[in-house]
């Protein structure tokens, strides 16, 4: 497997120079910080050094959520589109097999959770949630200097 990784942290990569890579985990809590450094040494390899840190933030969010309301593979996706004439934009997406789409809510100051689509709203330059086959997706978009 691709990226450095730990076999056993990993259920399945499909990596690409192309501008998409793919990767599942398992659903336990070193998915959160492995799905992290894929994210990062990816956009890293890809020149996006820039998107690197809010990207893995907000994945390590979306991971932890799915975490906590999931149970099964996770997947996370990142893909790198270059529209003609415009700036870059980073697709990234994770998945889990629970259909029910998250739920933002407004956390207290004590809180210890419920932030982290607040942070994904505010930090994207869109997101969203989609149906799957099996489960759902949660999206966001990052623009990307070219």
């Amino acid at each position: 497997m691709g990226g450095g990784l730990p076999a056993g942290e990993v259920i399945g990569v499909i990596d690409s120079e192309g501008g998409c890579a793919e990767w599942v985990f398992p659903a336990a809590p070193e998915a959160v910080r492995t799905a992290r450094s894929a994210v990062r040494g990816t956009l890293r390899g890809w020149g996006l050094d820039d998107v690197g840190d809010i990207a893995a933030l907000l994945v390590s969010e979306l991971v932890t959520n799915a975490l906590r309301h999931a149970t099964g593979p996770i997947g996370v996706r990142v893909v790198r589109r270059r529209p003609a004439g415009a700036d870059g934009v980073l697709l990234v997406e994770v998945s889990d097999p629970l259909p029910d789409p998250p739920r933002a809510r407004v956390a207290r100051p004590g809180d210890e959770d419920g932030r982290g689509l607040q942070l994904v709203a505010s930090s994207a330059r869109r997101w969203g949630t989609r149906p799957g086959a099996a489960g759902k997706t949660v999206w966001f978009e990052l623009a990307v200097s070219e």
